[in-house]
């Protein structure tokens, strides 16, 4: 498979080990945390530009904490994530100072969002962040579960640079190792369902909410239950390339929007390349003028994307949907999602998942 965050000039021809890099995941037997069994890659991300939607999410999930109570320190630190999501510029709103991760004493208030799964050693990234709390303060981990990852199907939020996904007893474990618990968390919709979870030092109470995750994610530690997202992998793919196929044939010109990570092992697998997908849209200045790993297909600027007048658009990630819809209004009708629980539909059809 191709490495997730390396992003070839788009004049560099295919190299013939592009796309050999390992990757599977295991779960520990002991402790339940599902890991990478091994990366052989460089990390090599060019930054994203942040989606409206995890803007949104950082906004929402900052007025929750506020009304539970958890933001009433003066000192705001946070760690920080290649996929953006920063949550300082709220919590300022609401007059909390920022300091750095090695402030003295502590912040009172630590924010991690997507960031900890970017861990290789996840101990002594954990040990990290409860070092940056302060005695009485609060950690708040964004994270996306396992649990939302297998019942959904996303085997390709599995890459190269994600170490760790989790499951609440897991990540319960992991806190406690660094002296911290579980005190209450928050559901959002977020690439199909993420999780804030927040820590406090030393033995907390835990509340109702985390109660129901830990009913919800006790499946997530046992290998029966995870070994499906191979299955998952295999009808997702047959059915992308199936409906590239069927676009191609009626002489669709398709464009896809959304050089995220998860998109680089959907589109090397499916076997997709220029004569099926013509270019891949991105907001990310620093992704103009690659191409997605393991293919030939460039990734253009947003503008050369209006330009190039597509029939047919598959979006990568659904969460850009309402931005992208806004954006590129002259496109309405043209968009389909790619879903890996439902296969490929049209943007504007309701999943499944969200009626049920």
């Amino acid at each position: 498979m191709p490495a997730a965050d390396c992003f070839p000039p788009a004049g560099d021809p295919i190299s013939a080990g592009e796309a050999d890099h390992p990757l599977a995941m295991v779960l520990c037997a002991g402790c339940g945390l599902a890991q990478l069994a091994d990366d052989d890659t460089v990390t090599d991300e060019p930054r994203g530009v942040e989606p409206r939607a995890l803007v949104e999410q950082a906004r929402a999930a900052v007025a929750d904490a506020a009304a539970s109570g958890l933001l009433g320190g003066a000192t705001a630190a946070e760690f920080g994530s290649p996929h953006g999501g920063t949550w300082l510029p709220h919590l300022q709103e609401r007059g909390i100072s920022t300091v750095p991760q090695d402030h003295p004493g502590g912040a009172d208030i630590v924010v991690d969002s997507l960031g900890i799964m970017h861990e290789p050693d996840q101990a002594a990234g954990m040990a990290r962040r409860a070092a940056a709390t302060a005695p009485g303060g609060v950690l708040l981990l964004h994270y996306l579960p396992l649990e939302t990852i297998v019942r959904q199907g996303q085997w390709n939020a599995l890459r190269h640079g994600h170490f760790a996904y989790y499951s609440l007893p897991a990540l319960t474990r992991l806190l406690a190792s660094a002296g911290m618990s579980p005190l209450t968390a928050w559901d959002y919709d977020l690439y199909g369902g993420t999780v804030v979870l927040a820590a406090v030092h030393g033995e907390a109470e835990p509340d109702a909410a985390i109660a129901r995750l830990v009913r919800r994610d006790v499946a997530m530690t046992d290998p029966r239950t995870v070994r499906g997202l191979q299955r998952a992998a295999d009808s997702h793919l047959s059915g992308l390339r199936s409906w590239l196929e069927g676009q191609r044939a009626q002489g669709n010109r398709v464009l896809a929007y959304g050089a995220a990570s998860r998109a680089v092992a959907l589109l090397s697998l499916a076997r997709a390349d220029r004569s099926m997908i013509a270019a891949v849209g991105d907001a990310s200045p620093l992704k103009e003028g690659r191409r997605m790993p393991g293919t030939d297909i460039p990734i253009v600027s947003p503008a050369r994307f209006a330009a190039a007048a597509p029939d047919s658009i598959l979006l990568t990630v659904p969460d850009l949907y309402p931005e992208v819809r806004e954006t590129f209004p002259q496109f309405a009708g043209r968009w389909f999602v790619d879903d890996p629980a439902t296969g490929v539909r049209p943007a504007d059809a309701e999943s499944p998942r969200a009626a049920s």
